[in-house]
Parts: C-alpha cells; structure tokens; sequence
C-alpha cells in the first residue's frame, strides 16, 4: 500500500533563520489516498516567546506551550510517525524549513526536499491565477471550514488531506436521490460545477421493453419492495405501466 503523510505546523513567526520555533505540528495518515485514522499531534515549547501576529493566526499564545515538551523530546516520535513515508504539505517549503530548522538543533538529519510533496504547487497548476490558499481551496471544492475559526495544525492536515485527494481525482461522490425528475440519475457535483441540462427529446425513443418483460419486472418489484413509496413517489411504476401499454 502507498502511505503518505499529510503534515502541518505552527509558528512563533514566519523565518526560522529569525530564530522563530516551532510550537505545533500536526500529521495525518493516508494509505492508498484513503485516511487510516492514524494521527501524530503534539504542541511544543518554542524556548522563547510567540509573535503576537502569529498569535492572532493560530491563537495559540505563550501560556499554552509552557509546559509543553521542546522539541527535542518529541523528535523521534514524529520520525518514528513518519517512516519513510512521502510528506504532503501546502506551501512546503514552509514547513520543510521549520521542521529541518528544529532537527538541525537536535543534531538530526533532515527530511530531503524530494519527500515533500506541495499542494500549492499542484493547486498552482491545475488552478492558474486562482487563489489558492488553504481556505480558498477549501471553498473550491466545498469542503466544510465550520470547524477552522483560527489556523491549528491537526485541524489544518485534516483540510489539507481532504484538498490533496481532491487534488488527485477527487473523492468518491455521492448520488443525488432527491424526488422529481431533476433529480434522478443525477450525480452530486461537489466541486460546485453546474450539471448539463437537456430537455425532452423532440421524437421520443420506442420503448425496447416487451409487454411480457415489463409485466415481469412490475410483478417482482411488487413482490420484493415492501415499500413503494419512493418508487412510486418517481413515478417509475406508472413509467413502466405506460411502456408496458403501450408495447401491447
């Protein structure tokens, strides 16, 4: 199976060359594009104090992460998380850098640029001149931010994974099954795109169904349904009365 780690992290700043630390991260893991539960999440003690705009990103103030372990004491459990597994991150370089930064302190070797994996990148490319941030993807392909009020980085790889295999293809869609004619055999479009409309054939086509074929499936559809609600509800039942009729 292919398992891939979705990562995020928070910040004291924007620079570890600044001397910023981390103070967050969190990972997610997938196999086979499909999330397996699994997670990795811990808050860390920066050693030194939080940017107040950083604080008004995440929320995550100086009081919060005073008792939290530094990094050092938490390193080998992430790597241990990790494995050998690909990274996916938005806007890698961000969180390669912090995360190379912080294992540079505890005299660990980094994780190689090749390991990462963007999806700004390849939100960039599929999505040219487009905003694509986090947020903005997230409303492109209508995934719910209720529960994203400030940045934190298990909720923000939760997001992320969801982005990425929408990225990838897309998630399994679900069928709309609202009465009507509107909505039968209609696929949910999830990424907002407008479904084709068509209106009714100028010479209809003659049905294919025998009288005998179609008596046959009412028969056994009566038989097997104990509630004909919905199919009724459709208007499937008269459909196939009239084809059934008409064919006689």
């Amino acid at each position: 199976m292919a398992r891939e780690i979705v990562l995020d992290t928070e910040t004291t700043g924007i620079d570890p060359r600044q001397g910023h630390r981390l103070i967050e991260v969190g990972c997610l893991e997938l196999e086979d594009l499909m999330p397996t539960g699994r997670t990795f999440h811990r808050f860390i003690n920066p050693e030194r104090l939080i940017d107040p705009d950083a604080i008004r990103v995440h929320g995550i103030t100086d009081d919060k992460v005073r008792d939290a372990p530094v990094f050092r004491l938490v390193a080998e459990e992430l790597l241990d998380f990790v494995g050998d597994a690909p990274l996916i991150a938005h806007n890698a370089a961000f969180d390669r850098g912090f995360i190379n930064h912080e294992l540079g302190l505890c005299g660990m070797g980094e994780l190689p640029e090749p390991r990462w994996i963007d999806t700004l990148k390849l939100a960039q490319a599929r999505f040219p001149g487009m905003a694509n941030s986090l947020d903005a993807l997230c409303r492109r392909f209508k995934i719910s931010l209720v529960e994203r009020t400030l940045h934190g980085a298990l909720i923000d790889a939760r997001l992320l994974a969801d982005v990425y295999l929408e990225l990838k293809g897309g998630r399994e869609r679900a069928l709309d099954l609202g009465s009507g004619a509107a909505g039968r055999g209609r696929i949910a479009a999830g990424d907002g795109a407008a479904a084709a409309g068509h209106g009714p054939r100028p010479r209809p086509l003659a049905a294919r169904v025998s009288a005998e074929e179609a008596a046959r499936h009412l028969a056994f559809v009566q038989a097997q349904l104990k509630d004909l609600s919905l199919w009724t509800a459709n208007g499937l039942e008269i459909e196939i009365r009239a084809d059934a009729d008409a064919s006689a």
